[in-house]
């Protein structure tokens, strides 16, 4: 899908605030009503909205533990990626998985209530995937930039 300057204004808009009113975001992209909700449902269908929901703000909800955590595999054998991808996925203390180059294979964002809760990721999930090589962990100390709007 080919994005006017309109879908651009529309797409900008919703990442600012995505509970913003058709009408005042048809009014902010300047075109009517009825043609800002057609485009919307266009962006959505061509899956360029992916979807809408609340950001948490995990330490306010008890998560005050955040660790980027380094995953690299014995072997790139396919059992052992596939389990891997699907177990991590599965995990809510996962926030974020790439897929990636460079020494680890994998980078997670791991939120937990504390370190004792995070050991216990470690050394009862974690540990136990087959075909893990290396587990390096870096704890988060600031946020300087999360959640941050694509660039149109």
């Amino acid at each position: 899908m080919e994005l006017t300057e309109q879908d651009r204004k529309l797409i900008t808009l919703l990442q600012a605030d995505a509970r913003i009113s058709n009408q005042e975001l048809a009014e902010g992209a300047g075109m009517s009503a009825s043609a800002c909700w057609r485009r919307v449902r266009a962006l959505e269908e061509a899956g360029v909205i992916a979807s809408y929901r609340a950001i948490v703000d995990p330490a306010r909800a008890g998560l005050a533990f955040s660790a980027m955590v380094h995953v690299a595999l014995v072997r790139h054998e396919a059992d052992h990626v596939t389990t891997f991808i699907s177990r991590v996925a599965a995990r809510p203390e996962v926030l974020e998985c790439f897929a990636t180059t460079g020494e680890a294979d994998y980078h997670l964002h791991v939120v937990c209530r504390d370190k004792d809760a995070y050991n216990d990721f470690l050394e009862h999930f974690l540990f136990r995937l087959p075909g893990i090589a290396n587990v390096r962990t870096n704890l988060v100390l600031r946020e300087i930039k999360v959640h941050g709007p694509v660039p149109v």
